[in-house]
C-alpha cells in the first residue's frame, strides 16, 4: 500500500476513549497468515512466491466493519469495494504456492480489509459516532504490483510488521 494512502487513512484517527489506531506505517492487507516458519520452509515458499503471475491492477478500499461483527466489536476495519476479481485470483495463487510449498493451511473465508484500530469495550458510543460520520471513508484506488512477505513481531503496544522480501506480479520486467 503506498504511504499516500496510509496517510489518508490516518488522517481519519481521532482520539477515541478504547481506541488504538494502526500506526500509518503499519497499515495492510493481509493476503495469507503464515504463523512461524523454520529456514527450509522459508525458502521453499520465497521461492514459490517467485513463480506467481498476476496482472497488476487497481485495487478500491471502502467500506467500514468490525470483527466480530456484533457486540463487542474488537477490530476497526476498511474492506474492499465490492469484493475485486483480481484480488481474490491473487489469492487462489497465493494458496496454490503455499500448498506446493508445503504448507498446510487454514480455510477460513478470505475476508480482505485493512485493520484501522483495535478496540476495548471502552471505544462505545463515541466510536459509534465517529463510524456514523465515517461511514462512507474510503482511500484513494492504488495499483498493487507486488506482494510482500512481512515477519509480524507482537509487541505490547501491537504487531509490526517488517518486510522480508517483495515479489513482482508480473515478473521482473513489471
Amino acid at each position: 500500500m503506498p504511504d499516500s494512502v496510509r496517510a489518508d487513512l490516518a488522517r481519519h484517527a481521532r482520539p477515541i476513549e478504547g481506541v488504538t489506531w494502526t500506526p500509518p506505517e503499519q497499515l495492510h492487507l493481509t493476503l495469507r497468515f503464515l504463523g512461524e516458519l523454520d529456514s527450509p520452509a522459508e525458502e521453499r515458499v520465497r521461492e514459490r512466491l517467485r513463480g506467481i503471475r498476476v496482472e497488476p491492477f487497481i485495487l478500491p478500499l471502502e467500506g467500514l466493519g468490525t470483527f466480530p461483527p456484533q457486540v463487542p466489536a474488537r477490530v476497526l476495519w476498511l474492506g474492499i469495494g465490492r469484493g475485486h476479481p483480481r484480488l481474490f485470483q491473487l489469492r487462489q495463487r497465493l494458496d496454490d504456492a503455499l500448498i506446493a510449498a508445503g504448507l498446510t493451511l487454514d480455510l477460513r473465508t478470505f475476508q480482505p480489509h485493512v485493520t484501522l484500530a483495535r478496540m476495548t469495550e471502552l471505544a462505545g458510543p463515541a466510536l459509534a459516532a465517529w463510524a456514523k460520520s465515517s461511514r462512507q471513508l474510503a482511500a484513494p484506488p492504488f495499483r498493487v504490483a507486488a506482494i510482500d512477505l512481512c515477519a509480524s513481531t507482537l509487541r505490547p503496544e501491537g504487531a509490526v510488521h517488517t518486510l522480508h522480501e517483495r515479489f513482482p506480479l508480473a515478473g521482473p520486467t513489471a
